[in-house]
């Protein structure tokens, strides 16, 4: 069994991943402010790291603003890396998201200056891009109401629950002999393609919302024909896990 430290850990994945690896007999470091871990200014983060076999990063950016989500994603990347060197860790999984590399600008771009920001240390890296988690649609839901209506964009993808990608993130943690090696990149999403409006509306009347749901694309986007033709899709060797964004509302 191994010590391995999860920065991000009371986060939507990171929680889960942490809760199972633990399940399989696993030294888990929770890392994140709660415990006294800061992966921006350092704080605690050596101590932390002690030991370590393996980190997984599954940090959120505070803002979806580019440059700042930019800054907080490539400053967290460099510190795990020169902490976890330092503390003899042999590999790092960090979490990104499908179709990060096709787009322009944007959080997307952020995630992609992640990975980059990862592989150029000395670790060995794995990357694990995950679809939209189904708690995406409820912030969307949220953020695009607007004189009695809900407008979301208009978006093809493939929803999946954070549990699912916490326990493939675990798995590529604890099989250093598997695929995908150091600097390949594994995705997982939901089992079907759907439409960002179409689940908002689900959901809408899951909670019983009298308000309108509608989509809207943006012109002025130059990523908006990525996000409606399957930018966000992922590739043929995905992982697929459910449930389906309805099944987990049922659950829920």
């Amino acid at each position: 069994m191994e010590r391995i430290a999860v920065a991000g850990a009371t986060g939507r994945a990171g929680r889960h991943v942490a809760e199972m690896l633990e399940a399989r007999g696993h030294e888990v470091v929770p890392m994140s402010r709660a415990t006294g871990v800061d992966v921006i200014t350092g704080d605690g983060l050596a101590e932390a790291l002690t030991g370590a076999d393996c980190i997984i990063d599954a940090t959120t950016g505070p803002s979806p603003e580019e440059a700042a989500a930019t800054q907080f994603f490539t400053t967290a990347a460099r510190n795990l890396q020169e902490a976890g060197a330092a503390a003899g860790a042999r590999r790092m999984v960090i979490v990104s998201i499908i179709g990060c590399d096709r787009f322009t600008g944007g959080y997307m771009a952020a995630k992609l200056a992640h990975e980059r920001a990862a592989l150029a240390g000395p670790i060995p890296v794995r990357i694990l891009r995950a679809a939209q988690f189904h708690e995406f649609v409820v912030q969307l839901l949220d953020w695009g109401r607007e004189n009695g209506a809900s407008y979301v964009p208009r978006m093809r993808t493939q929803l999946v629950a954070a549990r699912a990608v916490g326990e493939v993130l675990a798995d590529l943690a604890t099989e250093p002999a598997g695929r995908p090696g150091p600097g390949q990149i594994a995705e997982v999403a939901g089992p079907r393609v759907e439409t960002l409006v179409d689940m908002a509306r689900l959901l809408a009347a899951r909670r019983g919302d009298p308000t309108r749901v509608e989509e809207r694309g943006d012109p002025a986007d130059p990523d908006g024909e990525l996000l409606e033709n399957g930018g966000l899709l992922p590739g043929p060797d995905a992982a697929l896990r459910g449930p389906t964004f309805e099944e987990w509302l049922g659950s829920a």
